[in-house]
This record gives structure tokens, sequence and C-alpha cells, in this order.
């Protein structure tokens, strides 16, 4: 009967696998923090885009606004719809308190 020996290890190989496995681990995870720094940054070009978009409404409301609260226009209106016109001098009243 003979017996198979196996070979010893030559010294340094463990070593050297452990450092193979610490370069490979190294390797996935950039390339993982790579893959999710664009995915953030895609989220934020996506979010910027909304903001710009609310922005450009908030401008065109606020010049609506200026529009429909010019004082000529409640004016205008307030004389065609409502018939309220300016008084004379003689229909004014002071009310004392």
């Amino acid at each position: 009967m003979s017996r198979v020996f196996a070979k010893p290890m030559p010294a340094g190989s463990l070593l050297l696998l452990v450092l193979f496995l610490a370069v490979l681990g190294s390797a996935l995870a950039v390339s993982l923090c790579a893959h999710w720094n664009r995915q953030l940054l895609n989220g934020l070009y996506a979010e910027l885009s909304v903001r710009d978009k609310a922005q450009a409404e908030w401008g065109r409301l606020i010049l609506e606004q200026s529009t429909w609260t010019a004082h000529n226009r409640i004016e205008t209106l307030a004389s065609e719809r409502l018939k309220m016109r300016i008084p004379d001098a003689a229909e004014v009243r002071l009310v004392s308190p």
C-alpha cells in the first residue's frame, strides 16, 4: 500500500491568495460604487429638471397674477360689470365717528 501525500504549499501562497481576493473584492466594490454614483447623479439631474420646470411655472403664475390684479383691469371690470363709478363731490358725505 502506498500512501499519497499532498505536497506542502509553498511559503507565501496563502498570502498571495488573500491579496488576490482583496484586489478582486476591491475591484468589485469600485465597480459597484461607480454604478451607484451614476444612478444617484441621474436622479439628481431628474430632480433638477423638475425644479426648473416648477420655477418656470411659478414665474408664469406670478406674471398671470400681476395681469389679473392690475389696477386698470380692476377699474375696467368695476365700471363695466358692476356699473361702479367715482362719485361726484356733491355725492360724498363724511360721517363723523
